[in-house]
C-alpha cells in the first residue's frame, strides 16, 4: 500500500519566517489572516495547514532578515479585505494593490520587517 502525501516534488513545501518578537508575530498573523499555530517552545511556532493536518511553515524567533529575503506569496479570495486586515493588525502595505497578468496583488511588511505578498485571481 502506498501512503498518500500532499507534498509535491519541486513545490514550495514549508516556509520559515524569522521574527523579532514571536508573540507579536503570532498575534499579527492570527489577526490579519486567521492563521493558527503549534507552539514548540519559546523560539518557534509552526503555522498550521488551513483546514487540515500538518504545517505549511513556521515562525522562528531571531534577528529578522528584512527586505531582500525570498518573497512568500499568500492567496486571498478578497484582496482588499486582506490589505485592510494587514493594516489593522499592525502591518504596512508597501506596494499595491495593483493588477498583474494573473490577477491583483499587494506586498506588505509585518511588524518584524519581513516583506510578503498577497495575490488574488481576476
Amino acid at each position: 500500500m502506498t501512503e498518500q502525501t500532499t507534498h509535491q516534488h519541486h513545490a514550495i513545501d514549508y516556509v520559515e519566517i524569522t521574527v523579532g518578537d514571536l508573540a507579536a508575530a503570532k498575534r499579527f498573523y492570527t489577526e490579519a489572516f486567521g492563521w493558527q499555530f503549534n507552539d514548540y517552545g519559546p523560539a518557534y511556532s509552526g503555522i498550521r495547514r488551513a483546514g487540515g493536518d500538518g504545517e505549511v511553515g513556521g515562525l522562528r524567533a531571531g534577528e529578522p532578515v528584512g527586505v531582500g529575503g525570498p518573497l512568500v506569496l499568500l492567496f486571498s479570495s478578497d484582496l482588499d479585505a486582506s490589505a485592510e486586515a494587514v493594516g489593522a493588525a499592525g502591518g504596512r502595505v508597501v506596494e499595491g494593490p495593483y493588477e498583474f497578468p494573473g490577477g491583483r496583488r499587494f506586498q506588505f511588511t509585518d511588524p518584524s520587517g519581513n516583506e510578503l505578498g498577497v495575490w488574488a485571481e481576476k
